[in-house]
């Protein structure tokens, strides 16, 4: 089988295009259109802060995140 000569690397993009193929769901977000909403003003100074934020180093790494949560 061609799938037995793939490189270990590209098998998650395989899985991924079968899971795309087969999957309706999959298929239909992949194949949604990309929203693209406005910022409110509002928003868009959440982001500034959030962004400025982990410029400073104050992030939350996803260990952490995981160890919070019991994971």
């Amino acid at each position: 089988m061609l799938i037995d000569v793939l490189p270990e690397e590209k098998l998650f993009a395989v899985h991924s295009l079968l899971e795309v193929l087969v999957e309706p769901l999959s298929r239909s977000l992949a194949m949604a259109p990309v929203e693209d909403e406005d910022l409110t003003p509002e928003t868009a100074a959440a982001l500034d802060r959030a962004r400025a934020s982990l410029a400073r180093g104050e992030g939350v790494s996803h260990e952490e995140v995981l160890r919070e949560f019991g994971l």
